[in-house]
């Protein structure tokens, strides 16, 4: 009789135990993309019955402000492949365009959302990349966290990183807010820019100091990042409303309270940064000379400068003689970085003229390419380094 119920009971669960494991037998052999000895990298795409396949990343040349593409060959059994040139070490993102239609890499499991988009992404290693890969070395800790925001009325989702020992010691640390850009929220510097990657891999070799990452969400009408609060599952879009009108500006005291009264840290301008791109880059311009004796290390990457056209925010006024009240209260280090292709060149190039018309001083970074975030991960590491000497 046991033997029969044993039987039974097997060819009842046999179909849900199929179900559970199909992902094991959906797959194939197909490797994409293919990282070569030489430092060349093969992409991969089945498509027999199409005409055209291209793949479109950053490692081709732009075309404008939109990623170069390239024209896949098409082989045995309706696979398309191509081979790069020789690629320097880099984190890449890319993605297929079969017959004018958009599709990702469905044998490559690894990929980021950017605002709408979503993009396969491969790392070449052996330099720049290592920096933001996952090394042997201790890792720090990545929270989500909520918070209340009076300012807002908003229960707000943030980010934030811990550096290895941070739940073993007593010590206190500095804090770096680190702000996204326009249509990014609480994941993008953590998801995009790999910035716990960056921060284990420079503690570690010595480069710099052990710290806090607080990274909060930019866009004061949202309470957290698309699909991650109750509005449930939405298209993220970039058009969203007070972005630039002063209220995140006005704000931002509540993220500072929350983080202040929730980690061990050092609650002094000596303990603070703020840095961010492009709209971030703009707060963070805006809030270091909103409040000023607060931060000692300010950092803006690729920054948007103008406030919106409509802003009647006091957050606006006076902008010189604010500028000029914040370099009398003091600060160590006045960052900023661009490419030489960014949309925002002149914007920055204009702002520079002003704070040196003010006598104000600055650290100026230039690069290649433009408003990318191949750049934005390269000035992450390079402006953690200078923090908290």
């Amino acid at each position: 009789m046991k033997k029969y119920c044993g039987i039974i009971f097997l060819l009842l669960i046999l179909p849900y135990g199929l179900s559970a494991q199909q992902a094991l037998f959906g797959g194939n052999n197909i490797v994409s993309p293919e990282i070569n000895p030489d430092k060349t990298v093969t992409f991969r795409f089945v498509a027999p019955d199409a005409k055209e396949v291209k793949v479109s990343g950053d490692f081709l040349p732009a075309n404008g402000y939109q990623p170069g593409s390239a024209p896949m060959t098409k082989g045995e059994k309706g696979i398309w492949s191509y081979t790069t040139a020789v690629l320097p070490s880099e984190l890449y993102a890319y993605f297929f365009i079969v017959d004018g239609v958009r599709n990702y890499d469905p044998n490559n499991v690894y990929l980021v959302r950017d605002v709408a988009t979503v993009t396969n992404i491969f790392i070449v290693e052996g330099g720049q990349a290592n920096l933001y890969k996952v090394n042997k070395v201790p890792h720090g800790t990545v929270a989500r966290r909520w918070y209340d925001s009076p300012a807002t009325g908003l229960t707000r989702r943030i980010t934030v990183y811990t550096p290895p020992g941070y739940e073993t010691s007593n010590n206190n640390y500095p804090v770096l807010y680190l702000l996204h850009g326009m249509g990014g929220d609480e994941e993008a510097w953590i998801n995009l820019g790999r910035t716990a990657q960056i921060l284990d891999n420079l503690i570690a070799a010595g480069k710099a100091l052990p710290m806090i990452v607080a990274m909060p969400n930019g866009n004061v009408v949202q309470s957290a990042a698309p699909g991650e609060s109750d509005l449930g599952f939405y298209k993220p879009t970039m058009q969203l409303p007070n972005t630039m009108d002063g209220r995140m500006e006005e704000s931002f005291p509540d993220v500072i309270k929350f983080v202040e009264s929730s980690y061990r840290v050092q609650k002094n301008k000596a303990g603070r940064a703020i840095a961010g791109l492009s709209m971030g880059g703009f707060h963070s311009l805006h809030i270091s000379r909103y409040y000023p004796g607060t931060f000692d290390y300010i950092g803006l990457f690729s920054p948007a400068i103008s406030p919106d056209r409509n802003a009647k925010s006091k957050v606006y006024d006076n902008i010189d003689a604010t500028l000029e009240i914040q370099y009398k209260s003091g600060y160590k280090l006045y960052w900023i970085a661009i490419g030489k292709t960014d949309f925002l060149y002149k914007q920055v190039s204009d702002y520079r003229a002003k704070l040196d018309g003010l006598k104000l001083p600055y650290t100026y970074r230039e690069s290649e390419g433009g408003h990318i975030w191949l750049n934005w991960r390269i000035y992450l590491g390079e402006f953690v380094p200078m923090l908290f000497r």
